[in-house]
């Protein structure tokens, strides 16, 4: 008995220091680093089409977090809607800047970041969306409008701030949360006369939007997004202006906790203007101001198709959620 007792708390020491151990070194290391990635693009001459597509994504899917409001380009500024318990985290300046910027980074850089998360330095961007799903031509588009002479990404001589990540965001960013690999073919978005399946395009490739309303940053699924956790359902903490926790909406379509009871024009007054049944949407949900109503069909019925999960948040109310 003895001896089993011997072993047994000679088991459990050695776990502990294994996990002492493993906390020093994620400690150390910080946020990893890896081989920056080489997609075998080829540069191509900007179109106005692709400028103009280039502007209306980097304002749907970037401007929220790097634009510097006091310059009113992309500089960078710290991220106010990011949990606490992730640390202090910045959005990179990614004007035209050839020091602080991406001025000198080349067109297959810019595409392997968008799609893998990895700079031309290695280093893994923490909680920056890597656009793996993304259509080639939407990249190439994003990519055009970044080199472009627009205002937004003139060149702004503003130092990106270091990330100052929790011991969680480091133990996350060492295990569950890494780059995602360049893709394997090419991509391409499905036609829009095929509703349900460009809204999943939308959903997962363009917008993202199970990035924040599915449960959790930490059990995103990105390679197979439908695998996400509570997927879609709502319930991912973010946070406000005000330093205030804010739960990501259910966007099923639940008739009581998600939008099962919403109509398709209500849905686009929601997304456009930030105006639902239920009264204003507040920050961190943008406004998609720009969506077409292509887009806006496509995203409501893909949301109408994907499994309905019942999870009130507080815009349901306290009788819901109790029932």
């Amino acid at each position: 008995m003895k001896k089993a007792l011997k072993l047994l708390g000679l088991a459990v020491g050695l776990l502990l220091l294994t996990g002492l151990g493993f906390v020093l070194y994620v400690n150390l290391r910080g946020i990893p680093s890896y081989a920056a990635p080489k997609p075998s693009v080829a540069p191509v001459a900007a179109t106005p089409e692709q400028l103009a597509q280039g502007e209306k994504l980097v304002l749907a899917a970037c401007a929220d977090c790097h634009l510097d409001r006091s310059t009113n380009t992309l500089a960078g500024q710290r991220l106010r809607d990011v949990p606490p318990e992730f640390g202090q985290l910045y959005s990179a300046n990614i004007t035209r800047d050839e020091q602080h910027g991406i001025g000198r980074w080349t067109y297959q850089e810019l595409v392997g970041l968008l799609r893998t998360g990895i700079g031309r330095d290695g280093r893994y961007r923490i909680i920056m969306p890597s656009f793996v799903h993304m259509s080639d031509d939407d990249v190439r588009s994003i990519v055009a409008f970044l080199r472009s002479n627009h205002p937004l990404v003139r060149p702004q001589a503003t130092p990106s701030h270091p990330q100052e990540p929790s011991l969680l965001a480091k133990v996350l960013v060492n295990t569950v949360m890494k780059p995602t690999p360049l893709p394997a073919e090419p991509v391409v978005a499905p036609p829009p006369t095929d509703a349900v399946a460009y809204g999943r395009y939308l959903v997962v490739g363009r917008y993202k939007c199970y990035d924040c309303h599915s449960k959790d940053f930490k059990t995103n699924n990105h390679l197979e997004p439908e695998k996400s956790a509570g997927y879609l359902g709502g319930g991912n903490r973010l946070m406000n202006q005000q330093g205030q926790p804010v739960v990501a909406r259910n966007i099923t379509a639940d008739a009581e906790t998600g939008l099962g009871d919403w109509t398709e024009p209500q849905f686009a007054q929601a997304l456009r203007f930030g105006q639902s049944p239920n009264g204003p949407l507040h920050y961190p949900m943008p406004k998609y101001s720009r969506l077409t109503d292509e887009e806006v069909h496509a995203l409501y019925a893909y949301l109408n198709s994907v499994p309905a999960l019942r999870n009130a948040t507080h815009e349901d109310g306290a009788a819901t959620a109790a029932r």
